[in-house]
């Protein structure tokens, strides 16, 4: 008799099974959700669940303990970073897993496993949210022409020498 076992085994080997768990978390952590089959989203929400509250921590140690799961520096400070600060003011809960329905493949029952408070979006600036074209200008009647409406040259050959061949500078203009 088995006691005191609560996970699933997911009819995976154990190592198997860790390394499926731990990607699944790391892939929850870097999209905020994702889709997975019903058996597999409720064993990774209770390890998302873990991480979140390591999070909350802050500490070296939790910092080094969540590393041993996701194993990437970049997930490691976006969880203590952007993904725990979300849920300071809350005790658990931190996932919630949909139910989705089948998978037409194969039949098996697909959920969504997802963080539960959202990113907050930042807010637009005016001036990066839609960069400003300047009006084109018009010379004036009698001014000299600009610098684009210069002679092109002639023909497809003229136009790859001054590809491959260097202009000669004025020392003046220098």
């Amino acid at each position: 008799m088995r006691h005191a076992t609560r996970s699933q085994r997911l009819s995976l080997p154990t190592a198997h099974r860790a390394a499926v768990l731990d990607n699944l978390v790391k892939s929850l952590v870097t999209h905020d959700q994702i889709r997975t089959t019903h058996a597999k989203a409720k064993e990774a929400q209770r390890l998302a669940d873990r991480l979140v509250t390591l999070g909350k921590d802050g500490s070296l140690d939790a910092r080094r303990r969540a590393y041993r799961i996701l194993q990437n520096r970049t997930l490691v400070r976006r969880l203590f970073v952007e993904v725990a600060p979300r849920f300071v003011d809350v005790s658990g809960g931190y996932t919630r897993v949909v139910r989705l329905g089948w998978r037409p493949g194969d039949g098996a029952q697909e959920s969504l496993l997802a963080f539960t408070r959202v990113p907050a979006a930042k807010p637009a600036t005016p001036g990066k949210a839609r960069p400003q074209t300047p009006e084109p200008k018009t010379p004036p009647p009698g001014a000299p022409k600009a610098a684009e409406e210069k002679k092109k040259p002639k023909g497809l050959l003229e136009g790859l020498r001054g590809l491959w061949h260097r202009r000669k500078q004025d020392p003046a203009a220098a």
